[in-house]
């Protein structure tokens, strides 16, 4: 199937085959979407060339008369099992996170999703991995969309992406891997800032791990304004293995979700170890 942005592409995604090859030209479609058919596979013509952007927000009102919610604020939604996508921009575009709260550019609810040379762009919470934690999944059953609360396990992999964001812009519960991937920090008004915030319950053997990445940030971000992660629930697990980071990243590198004892039960690895990281990492 090809697409171009004059199409209705949620549309042509509802209407494609399992298994698919779709093609994405170059070209900036604006449009919220949902990928739901099994196994298409999902190519554009660039990460500068094929855009896919949107501006909700978590507080804005929906047309339900209740507000967005933080997992309703999705540029791009991934509501199926063995997608791939490749070579296009997942924006959103809203701004002022202070003000609009969340705004996720891409939200995966299914297992074995691979990403490659994509670029996911927002502010607070640009990347969801799901699930959802156990006691949210309980929280929101009648208000989520089902596929939203569905338990997993959910693998994903990422490869020589670029995702930037300003606080908790990879969040979430699935297990996920980045490879040579670029981990972008923007400024944000509140002057701090947290890459990943992971929520894995103890049973999960593996949560988010960064395998040769870089950690770079624009032009505004302070000096040691930034941490590589924070505990998002109690078990929340990050491994970054071999990564690269500029002068932006706090000294101590994690911090433990200010008002919790997270940093008693958190599973926060890094190697090789950095001098100067809070104490209790690596255990």
């Amino acid at each position: 199937m090809f697409i171009e942005p004059k199409d209705d592409l949620q549309k042509c995604l509802d209407e494609a085959h399992e298994g698919e090859q779709i093609e994405l030209a170059e070209g900036i479609y604006r449009a919220k979407s949902v990928i739901s058919v099994k196994g298409l596979k999902i190519k554009g013509a660039g990460i500068d060339r094929t855009i896919i952007v949107n501006d909700d927000y978590s507080n804005k009102i929906h047309s339900d008369g209740r507000i967005l919610n933080t997992f309703r604020s999705w540029t791009l939604a991934v509501f199926a099992d063995d997608i791939s996508i490749e070579q296009i921009s997942v924006v959103n575009d809203a701004g002022s996170p202070e003000i609009k709260g969340q705004e996720a550019a891409l939200s995966v609810c299914g297992n074995n999703f691979n990403m490659k040379n994509c670029r996911l762009s927002s502010t607070q919470d640009t990347l969801f991995l799901g699930p959802l934690p156990a006691d949210l999944i309980e929280r929101y059953k009648d208000f989520l969309d089902p596929s939203l609360l569905a338990e997993g396990p959910f693998c994903q992999s990422f490869t020589s992406c670029l995702i930037e964001g300003s606080i908790d812009f990879v969040f979430g519960c699935g297990e996920a891997s980045f490879e040579g991937c670029e981990l972008r920090s923007v400024y944000d008004k509140r002057n701090c800032g947290f890459i990943a915030a992971p929520a894995h319950a103890l049973s999960q053997k593996s949560g988010f791990t960064f395998r040769n990445c870089s950690f770079t940030h624009d032009e505004n971000v302070g000096a040691g304004s930034i941490f590589l992660a924070r505990p998002w629930r109690d078990h929340g697990m990050c491994s970054f293995i071999n990564c690269s980071y500029s002068d932006h990243i706090a000294p101590e590198g994690f911090d433990k979700w200010a008002g919790t004892d997270r940093d008693r039960t958190a599973r926060f690895r890094e190697y090789p170890a950095v001098p100067g990281r809070v104490p209790w990492i690596n255990k």
